[in-house]
Formats: structure tokens, sequence, C-alpha cells
């Protein structure tokens, strides 16, 4: 008993300098660790997930297995960011999660943004004859079915875009900044978002590369104009996956084929298209003119 005070003395004093130590760790060997941990803890949950769905690596990942193995990676991350921000002694405001009524205000800005973006984008291509309505479909929904499909969409996206947001924009991108210049960070951290598409379907994401790596830039703007915050970014991104999974979903659009699907994007993907390209470019023009306002 009589130790037990001086015990305590040097467990805090050792715990200080682990504090210290790990606040000097170069930020490769953070972010590696991020990553690592991340993958490591979800391993056993995805093995167990993809047994449950019958799925194997070498086999082709089919839309409705997805979810499964997506849902317990996401639901991680943002328990892992916390851990790595106790270690680093860096608050979660810090990487652009801030506590403000603003930043709902911010995302549904941003969501309007990018759901009417992709609506300027399909209105162009039905105009010019590159697709078009599918109305045998359309008959088929029933309002019900409709509603159920675009809430469980909306929810799947708001998660989603949120927790690669906190990722991507957030951690990533702010832990990058602390040793390296701001474009270095911000060119890295849209490069490894991009990269990271790969793991899922990779001939299908091969083509969307320079579209997804875009998409990054142009969601680190987003930060930017939002002085920080995530919000605009998390609803931007969240917007243009809402769209773009509810008309896969629904199937309701039809590629005529008139132009390449380069133009209109490779296996019927935006991002990996001209059109999908100027979207992301004409959400970054309103986004600039927007930061000077």
């Amino acid at each position: 008993m009589f130790f037990l005070p001086e015990f305590l003395s040097k467990l805090e004093l050792s715990a200080n300098k682990l504090v210290l130590l790990i606040e000097h760790v170069p930020v490769l060997v953070v972010v590696m660790a991020f990553f690592a941990v991340w993958i490591i803890s979800w391993l056993p949950i995805g093995l167990l997930s993809a047994i449950a769905i019958n799925w194997r690596p070498n086999q082709p990942l089919k839309p409705e297995q997805k979810l499964p193995l997506l849902i317990p990676l996401y639901l991680l991350a943002p328990c892992i960011v916390c851990l790595i921000s106790s270690f680093t002694n860096t608050s979660i405001s810090d990487y652009g999660l801030l506590n403000k009524f603003s930043t709902f205000i911010y995302l549904g800005l941003g969501f309007v943004l990018g759901v009417v973006g992709i609506l300027i984008m399909f209105a162009c291509q039905l105009s010019w004859c590159w697709c078009a309505l599918n109305y045998s479909k359309i008959r088929q929904l029933k309002i019900q079915q409709l509603l159920i499909t675009l809430l469980s969409i909306l929810l799947v996206a708001l998660f989603i875009g949120g927790v690669e947001e906190l990722v991507f924009r957030g951690f990533l991108l702010t832990e990058l900044q602390i040793d390296y210049r701001l474009w270095v960070a911000v060119t890295v951290s849209s490069l490894i978002f991009a990269l990271l598409h790969l793991v899922w379907e990779r001939e299908e994401t091969l083509p969307q590369l320079p579209g997804l790596w875009i998409m990054g830039m142009i969601l680190v703007l987003a930060r930017f104009v939002d002085g920080g915050n995530l919000g605009l970014a998390w609803g931007l991104h969240s917007g243009w996956v809402w769209m773009i999974a509810t008309i896969d979903t629904l199937g309701v659009i039809d590629y005529t084929g008139n132009v390449s699907e380069y133009v209109t994007g490779k296996y019927n993907k935006p991002l990996a298209g001209a059109t999908g390209i100027a979207c992301l470019l004409l959400s970054g023009g309103i986004l600039y003119l927007f930061n000077f306002f």
C-alpha cells in the first residue's frame, strides 16, 4: 500500500511520455496505423459476413452482397478515427466534424447541389438522345415501394458519405497537412480515396479512377468553402451517391448507344465518362464562385 502512490506517479509519468512520443510520430506512420487497424479489426467480421452471404473473393460481388460487407467496415471507421485521435491528442472537431447547427444547414445545401447536378447531367443526356427513360419500368413502380427505396438509399448515402468524408477529407487530409504542403495533402488524400475503391470492383472501377480523383478534389474544395467543416462536402457526396444509386436501383434510364460509352460512362458508370466528369467540374465551379459570397 505504501508503494501505491509512487507506482501511480511512475505510471502517469510513463503515460505522459508515451503521449509525447506518439505526438511526434511521423504522419505517414499515423496514417498507415489507421488503415492497418481499420482493416485488421474488420477482417473477422468481414469473414463472417462473407460466409453468411456465400461470397468468395474470387467471385464477382453482387450489389446485394456489397452492403453486408460495407456496413461493418464503415461502422468501424469512426471508432478507429476516435481511437487514433485520442493517441495523437487531436480533437474530432479538428477533422471538420463540428457540433454546430450550421453543419446541418451546409449538409442540406451540399445535398441539394449534388442532386441538382446529377439531374442536370441526365436531363442533358436525355435531350441529346444519349439515354432514354424506360417507361415500362416507370409504370411498374408503386408509390409505397418507391418511397421505401428512396428512403433506404438516402439513409445509406448519408451514412456512406459521412464516413468517407470523416476518413478522407477529415482525418487523412488533416493529418497529411501536418507534414506536407497543402497541394500534396489534397492530391494524395484524393488519390488514396480513388484507389481504395478498387477493393470491391476492379474492372468497373478502373475507368472511374480519374473521375473518383476529381471527385475527391471537389470534396476537398467543399470543405475549404465551408470553413474547414465537413457539412458541405458530406451533403454533396451524399447527394451524388443517392441520385446515382437510386437511378441504378430503379433501372429507369437506358443508354441508347448513340455516343461512345466514354462520353456517357463506361459500364454505365457516370464517373467513367466525360459527362460525369463535366458534372463534377460544374459543381466545383459553383463551389468556387460560392466561396466569394
